[in-house]
C-alpha cells in the first residue's frame, strides 16, 4: 500500500505547529507546504501566494459556495482564512508530499473530505511546558493566554481523533519524527 501524499498536523494553542512546518519547510523542500487564503489584508512584506492568498470577502464567498476550500474558519471573530483544494491536489497530482498545518476545525473540515489522509496531533511534552511557551511567546494579554489555555484543554481531549500523535519535545525531533510518519525518513523511535 503506497503511502499517503497528504497530512494533516493540528494540536493545541501554543504547541509549535508553526515552529515545526517552518522548521520542515526549511530543511525538508520535498514537503509541499500549502499556504493559505486569507480575508485579512497582507501585512508588511507579506507576498500573495507565499505568505497567503490574499481574498476580498466576496472571492472568499464564492470559493465557499463552490466547494473549493478543503476547510475555513472564522479567526478572531473577523478574517476567514481557508484552504483552496485545487493547490492541494495539483500538488498531489504532482506527486509531492503534501503537509496541511491546521487547526482542529479545519482537520475535522479536511477529514470529512479527504478521510485517508494521514492525521497527526502535535501534543506538547507536558501542560506546564505548553503553558511556558504561550506565556515565553508574550504576544497575548494575560486574559487572552487564558482563554488560549482553556482552549488549549478542549483541543488537547481531540487526540484520539488523530491517526498518530508526535510530541513536540524539540522542534527537530519533532519534524523528524513527521516526516518520517509521511513516509520521507526511516521511522524514528
Amino acid at each position: 500500500m503506497s503511502q499517503p501524499r497528504l497530512t494533516v498536523l493540528a494540536g493545541p494553542t501554543a504547541v509549535g505547529k508553526g515552529t515545526v512546518s517552518t522548521y520542515i519547510r526549511d530543511n525538508y523542500p520535498e514537503v509541499w507546504l500549502s499556504v493559505s487564503a486569507t480575508t485579512r489584508p497582507p501585512r508588511p512584506g507579506e507576498v500573495d501566494g507565499v505568505h497567503y492568498f490574499f481574498l476580498s470577502s466576496e472571492e472568499f464567498d464564492r470559493l465557499v459556495d463552490e466547494g473549493q476550500l478543503l476547510e475555513w474558519a472564522v479567526v478572531h471573530g473577523r478574517n476567514r482564512y481557508g484552504t483552496l483544494r485545487r493547490t492541494v491536489q495539483a500538488a498531489m497530482d504532482e506527486g509531492r508530499r503534501v503537509l496541511l498545518e491546521i487547526d482542529l476545525q479545519g482537520a475535522r473540515q479536511v477529514k470529512e473530505s479527504m478521510p485517508d489522509a494521514t492525521f497527526v496531533f502535535l501534543a506538547p511534552p507536558s501542560w506546564e511546558e505548553m503553558v511556558r511557551r504561550l506565556v515565553g511567546r508574550g504576544t497575548e494579554t494575560p486574559d487572552e493566554q487564558q482563554q488560549r489555555l482553556e482552549t488549549a484543554k478542549l483541543e488537547l481531549a481531540a487526540e484520539p481523533e488523530f491517526n498518530h500523535t508526535v510530541v513536540n519535545d524539540t522542534v527537530e525531533h519533532a519534524a523528524d519524527e513527521l516526516v518520517s510518519l509521511m513516509g520521507l525518513l526511516p521511522l524514528q523511535r
